[in-house]
């Protein structure tokens, strides 16, 4: 059972479809680390033209669903309600697995470091186990 649904998800981060890149909040420990998953689906609108006859979830918006769980983190603290998470940086990015319409992409952020409105997340996503892409995201709350 999750902890959040898509609609508790957009009471904290504005995000909407078709942007809303999570479906579900499995855990949450608020302004420390989010777990969140989106199941894949051949209907998403990405895979029409990435790639005809081979659909590949792109790698940046495994990037933005990562930072997505991660703001659902941040923002879910008292002092942060109502604010927006911006990218302010992407380090050290790794795509290791092709994601797919059936996979089940299971999301990771832990916020490793903040200090004022600036703060870092270790970000990692993962099908079945196997790890599908890896970041350092750098966020700025406004």
């Amino acid at each position: 059972m999750s902890l959040l649904t898509a609609k508790e998800i957009m009471e904290i981060i504005p995000h909407r479809q078709p942007f809303l890149l999570i479906d579900t909040v499995e855990e949450i420990t608020p302004g420390v680390r989010a777990v969140a998953k989106k199941c894949v689906s051949y209907n998403e609108p990405f895979f029409q033209g990435h790639f005809p006859g081979e659909p590949v979830m792109p790698g940046v918006l495994i990037i933005e669903a990562l930072a997505q769980a991660g703001a659902v983190a941040i923002l879910s603290l008292d002092e942060n309600k109502g604010k927006t998470a911006y990218f302010a940086a992407i380090q050290s990015a790794k795509f290791k697995r092709k994601v797919i319409p059936g996979d089940v992409l299971m999301l990771e952020t832990e916020i490793v470091k903040q200090k004022g409105p600036m703060g870092i997340g270790k970000a990692v996503a993962w099908v079945d186990g196997e790890v599908a892409a890896q970041a350092e995201l750098t966020f700025a709350i406004s």
